[in-house]
């Protein structure tokens, strides 16, 4: 499937989270969603922008944005990196990436190497605690953020350019409905 774009409407999809709990976008019908895909659950990049979205939750809440992410990993990774955070949101795993083919989730080795030539997001990531090796034999996903209105439809669909490069937090936070 292609790239999606304001006014499509978004895929549904039942999955599990990291947890165990069952999932189905049908479920927040009526509610407004940031839904944001990242690469691996060992991704540093990925886990900064995790991090980010723990700290804003709260503003998140109080707008009635409801964050779901979604991760290229099983449950064990997820648990043991990503996980950690304790996010107060869902993180849903799919390791075979049915719901990225569905969004139209792309995979770029330019996209990777456009990363690895920024040295401020490499310096930012290196000297995080979320820095390892493991991420290396990650597909080359590229993030995506999309925030779906109360009618199932897309407002924002925004398809990062490297691993970094997600929705600016302060776009999300101006979503007014």
């Amino acid at each position: 499937m292609g790239k999606l774009n304001k006014a499509d409407s978004a895929p549904d999809f039942t999955s599990e989270d990291y947890l165990g709990k069952v999932i189905n976008l049908k479920d927040y019908q009526n509610d407004k969603i940031l839904l944001s895909f990242f690469r691996g659950a060992t991704c540093p990049f990925c886990n900064l922008r995790l991090n980010q979205l723990i700290k804003k939750y709260p503003e998140f809440k109080r707008l009635g944005i409801k964050v779901i992410t979604i991760f290229a990993s099983s449950k064990e990774e997820i648990s043991t990196y990503s996980g950690q955070q304790k996010a107060p949101f869902t993180i849903i795993v799919d390791p075979t990436k049915e719901i990225y083919k569905n969004y139209g989730i792309e995979e770029s080795y330019f996209g990777m190497f456009r990363t690895m030539i920024n040295p401020l997001k490499m310096l930012k990531v290196m000297f995080s605690s979320y820095f390892n090796m493991k991420s290396i034999k990650d597909r080359p996903i590229l993030p995506a953020d999309f925030l779906i209105d109360q009618d199932n439809k897309i407002y924002v669909a925004y398809y990062g350019k490297n691993f970094g490069d997600h929705m600016p937090i302060q776009d999300i936070l101006e979503w007014k409905k």
